[in-house]
């Protein structure tokens, strides 16, 4: 992790009518960070997250992401991102070579870039005998690390995970983070939501998201300290406990 600024933003708001989803958040991340983006549903995780990724237009506020502005480089954003969303983001009719090889054309990968890549992903995967299958027919496991992987194969520099490691078992789950670890030690930030209160132990920085707001930003560490609490479920309880929104 360095101290180079790859997310700013700056009382970035989200409004539906006089319905507020993101209100006034302001937060920094760094490059290589593994920064946990938490909050019970219906805190405002999706909203953010969809204008971070230039998904979403905010009403008001200001962000850099990757070094361009929310509002007129959001191209110029998409192609510097990786995205992987709960369901994994990956076409289950087609082989595992052909998911590869569409979303490389996607991110504007060389043919030679692309070949070099992809015979090194599927070994690194160990999925030599799997790379002609169909990838719906592969153990969610698989295809949850196959999905990471396709999402930083063009090197972004950022990632955003939404919900990743949803329904798979504790053991998928760890194996999934020791690549979350690679990929930040590679220089990629990562930007995660989890309902995993032990995933929060993972990330060098947490925010808390509760109906709109930012209410807490600081390190798993600190912020233990800070509820003097022993869990991030503590802490995670004691600033969602009061919160009035159940959905996103």
């Amino acid at each position: 992790m360095t101290t180079e600024v790859v997310i700013k933003t700056d009382k970035l708001t989200k409004r539906y009518g006089d319905f507020i989803a993101a209100n006034e958040i302001t937060f920094e991340v760094y490059s290589g960070e593994i920064f946990g983006f938490l909050g019970a549903n219906g805190a405002g995780k999706t909203t953010a997250m969809k204008m971070l990724c230039g998904l979403s237009t905010p009403s008001s506020g200001d962000a850099m992401i990757a070094g361009f502005d929310i509002y007129s480089q959001t191209e110029n954003i998409k192609k510097n991102i990786g995205y992987m969303s709960q369901k994994f983001s990956l076409y289950e009719d087609l082989t595992v070579v052909e998911n590869i090889n569409f979303f490389g054309g996607i991110y504007g990968m060389s043919d030679q870039n692309l070949k070099l890549k992809k015979d090194k992903l599927i070994e690194t995967l160990g999925m030599q005998k799997e790379a002609k299958k169909l990838v719906g027919s592969l153990p969610l496991g698989w295809k949850q690390k196959l999905a990471f992987s396709v999402a930083v194969l063009h090197e972004p520099k950022i990632v955003f995970l939404d919900e990743p490691t949803g329904g798979v078992d504790p053991v998928t789950r760890r194996q999934f983070w020791d690549l979350i670890y690679a990929a930040s030690d590679s220089g990629i930030t990562i930007f995660v939501t989890t309902h995993y209160m032990d995933e929060a132990e993972y990330c060098n920085r947490i925010t808390m998201m509760v109906d709109g707001f930012i209410k807490a930003l600081d390190t798993p560490t600190n912020l233990k300290h800070q509820f003097s609490a022993t869990t991030m479920d503590e802490v995670f309880f004691e600033l969602a406990r009061g919160a009035n929104r159940k959905a996103d």
